[in-house]
């Protein structure tokens, strides 16, 4: 048996800027939203340095300074916040049923949470190759040179060479991108062709700002706290040559994963594994479920745009248990007759 029971009208699953913006307008539609935080609080934004394109903010904001204010914004107004690993759900009638363990090594449920309403903001995390100095920081350079966004963190290699490794529409479209702000771009291929689609490779490749290292693989990122990035390690699985390059940021361009796997058996999702909400609002296939944030966006990747999206699922769980609720108050068709006798 769970230690602990809790229900409420509206959870919401994640503690990104989605999660805590639908927490926000939940809260102060006097909901009482529960928020359970995942293994990182706060999202993709507590490992970001600078944000300056959050509106609000004319000087910029650190990252994990930003989630502090939406936490507070969203406690402030009565979310309650816990911490929980759900290790799985039951969506099969409402209140859905979320089973909470204490840690994900742990075999044992210590909370079952029922939801009237679930508001499902898990993110979605960028795929990462496991070398040297790509950690965040203090252990590595990750926010201090090493990014996976670069419409979010380009402005900053103003005037620099950088790498992006990938050969994938999301390498191509983060290589061009760049081309705004770097000196030199170099695309770092482990490959002789790119996966990419052809209009995209075609772009790349004409543009003078962008240089290929083909059958290239990178082994190390190199640089200091102080410094940031001051170079890179690299391979050439051709030649069997290893070699360093001096570069003023790296950008991980591999692709992202939606951390949505708790759901797959319940819920529509793509073939990557973003669900699908139905399109006119933040509803899923199953009423009375939401997604928000990057768990449903494959293409935006914005703090400002999950935001957003939290707000919209916040909304359409309160219409959700406003008409529920009127339904339920409604006399049915036989106590109506019995009345007018």
């Amino acid at each position: 048996m769970p230690q602990k029971e809790i229900s409420k009208k509206v959870v919401i699953l994640g503690s990104g800027p989605a999660g805590l913006t639908a927490a926000i307008y939940a809260a102060r539609a006097q909901l009482e939203p529960l928020v359970i935080e995942g293994p990182q609080p706060g999202g993709q934004l507590t490992i970001t340095t600078d944000v300056e394109n959050y509106p609000g903010f004319a000087e910029g904001i650190m990252g994990p300074e930003l989630m502090v204010e939406f936490r507070g914004q969203a406690e402030r107004f009565g979310t309650e916040i816990i911490q929980t690993w759900i290790d799985r759900v039951d969506l099969s009638e409402r209140p859905f049923k979320l089973y909470g363990k204490d840690s994900e090594d742990s075999d044992e449920i210590t909370t079952l949470i029922h939801a009237d309403t679930l508001i499902i903001s898990t993110g979605a995390s960028a795929k990462w190759l496991g070398v040297p100095g790509e950690d965040p920081v203090p252990e590595g350079l990750g926010g201090n040179g090493v990014s996976a966004c670069a419409t979010c963190d380009g402005f900053f290699f103003r005037g620099v060479d950088v790498i992006v490794v990938g050969g994938g529409d999301t390498a191509m479209e983060e290589a061009q991108f760049l081309t705004r702000f770097a000196n030199k771009v170099y695309v770092v291929h482990r490959r002789d062709e790119f996966r990419a689609s052809k209009i995209m490779a075609d772009r790349t490749l004409a543009n003078e700002k962008i240089e290929v290292l083909w059958n290239t693989e990178l082994r190390e990122i190199l640089g200091t706290q102080e410094e940031g990035v001051t170079g890179a390690k690299l391979y050439n699985n051709v030649e069997d040559r290893e070699y360093e390059m001096p570069i003023g940021g790296v950008f991980i361009a591999i692709g992202h994963e939606p951390n949505t796997e708790l759901f797959k058996d319940w819920l529509e999702m793509d073939d990557v594994g973003y669900i699908q909400a139905n399109g006119k609002t933040m509803e899923t296939n199953i009423p009375g479920v939401f997604a928000s944030g990057d768990a449903q966006d494959s293409y935006y990747r914005q703090a400002v745009t999950a935001a957003g999206t939290g707000c919209m699922a916040a909304i359409d769980a309160e219409r959700f248990l406003a008409e529920n609720e009127a339904d339920a108050e409604a006399p049915t068709a036989e106590v109506a007759e019995t009345a007018e006798v």
